[in-house]
């Protein structure tokens, strides 16, 4: 794919400089743009010579512009190229275990690793070349997200259905080498990868501190759409109990040997196994938001810093739905807001069953809209409904199903408000603030 330029900014460096629309962007500074991390790579100097093209007529212009200023060029797609496609077929995959008939985008599986850079994405590093790694080593594109699972190569190629699982591992040694920043994942599933394979998984991590410089310990998802996929055990109350053991076992460890945890467990492990969560001081900076670990110990660290200080209010009656895991701790937030409150508060809170993908999806970022609708029609007393905002797609207002927050409102006579997993916003919605 060719880097077609399709718009330049206004009062741009680009623009100052007189490149237009419709130009193919051939090279900078002599370096070919092959995609994106050629772009960001390339274009960071304050002096740079741009090679351009239209209808075969090439054209070089000069650019000045401040040191790390974006050039100011919009391309066709963000990533100016194809993006990189999962060649696994991991046990455990969230996507084969979709439904039949919903958005054909979701059932892309991709393993990028310039989007594992870019936007967090996480990968196997089972389609990088080796010329994918030189040039990753080169350009110190850091951090990246690794899919782990597993450091036993013959046992990561069984889980992810890809001989190249195994020999993959040898890159994430060479990138620990080269000092990039590493954050891991392992999806743990019973009777593969738990017991002493974890342990063995947390030792060899620990290993690559400080380039591996998180490991994030998260309990498999299963859905009731596995036909014709391996059969999986649940993470149950038992084993997430033992999983948190471990997982407690090389954060000891870790802290002895290089005053680092390294590890952390996903709040949804803890949920499992009837425990209560850790403190902040557990998860140091929160680097593993993204993968549900702190999440909700930090949602109440911002909902008592935001109640802190406040008056007595007067709150409207309200509902809340969200998945079954969360229900009893949003019930328990809610009880600490009503504390200061003259008369109470009146709410619902709504566990919602996973009808759609099946019962043992129990998060809040998994319920659909049809759920809701089904399980809530002629039972909210209240005139509005909260929501995660995690329920809707990225960006969008619709759920999974492909339900809309129209046609949610509309089902249930009621306003629906999606709020962020912010305990401070959280307060401010309850409070019937924007």
């Amino acid at each position: 794919m060719s880097a077609v330029i399709t718009g330049v900014r206004r009062h741009s460096a680009a623009a100052r400089a007189g490149i237009h629309a419709g130009e193919t962007l051939l090279s900078v500074n002599g370096k070919t743009i092959r995609d994106v991390l050629d772009y960001q790579f390339y274009t960071y100097d304050p002096v740079l010579t741009v090679e351009l093209a239209r209808e075969g007529e090439k054209r070089s212009v000069t650019v000045r512009k401040g040191e790390g200023e974006e050039l100011g060029l919009d391309f066709e797609t963000y990533m100016m190229d194809a993006q990189k496609s999962c060649g696994n077929k991991c046990i455990f995959c969230f996507i084969d275990q979709l439904p039949r008939g919903m958005r054909e985008t979701l059932y892309f599986k991709d393993d990028d690793a310039r989007l594992s850079f870019l936007l967090g994405n996480y990968i196997s590093m089972t389609n990088l070349s080796e010329e994918d790694v030189d040039r990753i080593v080169k350009m110190r594109v850091s951090p990246l997200n690794i899919s782990v699972h597993t450091t036993d190569p013959e046992l990561r190629s069984r889980m992810l259905n890809n001989r190249r699982g195994g020999p993959s591992l040898a890159y994430l040694y060479r990138f620990a080498e080269a000092d990039l920043q590493l954050q891991c994942q392992i999806v743990v599933c019973p009777g593969w990868n738990d017991g002493e394979q974890l342990r063995k998984t947390l030792r060899d991590l620990a290993g690559l501190f400080p380039a591996v410089s998180c490991i994030s310990v998260v309990p498999v998802g299963l859905t009731r759409y596995r036909e014709g996929l391996e059969p999986l055990a649940p993470v149950g109350e038992r084993e997430a109990r033992n999983i948190l053991a471990i997982v407690d076992e090389a954060r000891a460890r870790n802290e002895r040997s290089f005053g680092d945890p390294q590890c952390y467990a996903a709040d949804e492990l803890y949920l499992k196994a009837g425990l209560p969560l850790p403190d902040e001081a557990y998860y140091l900076d929160y680097s593993q938001l993204e993968n549900g670990v702190g999440l909700i110990t930090l949602f109440e660290s911002e909902l008592r810093g935001a109640l802190s200080g406040q008056g007595k209010q007067s709150i409207e009656p309200f509902a809340v739905a969200t998945g079954k895991a969360a229900a009893p701790f949003m019930r328990r937030m809610i009880d600490l807001i009503a504390e200061t409150c003259d008369n109470g508060v009146q709410y619902q809170v709504f566990a919602v069953e996973n009808e759609f993908f099946g019962p043992r999806v129990d998060v809040a970022g998994l319920v659909t809209g049809g759920d809701i609708i089904r399980q809530l029609k002629g039972k909210v007393r209240a005139g509005r409904l909260l929501i995660p905002q995690n329920m809707l797609r990225h960006g969008e207002t619709v759920f999974l199903d492909d339900v809309s927050v129209t046609e949610l409102e509309n089902a249930l006579q009621v306003r629906v408000e999606a709020v962020e997993p912010d305990g401070a916003l959280f307060l401010q919605a309850v409070l019937g603030r924007k």
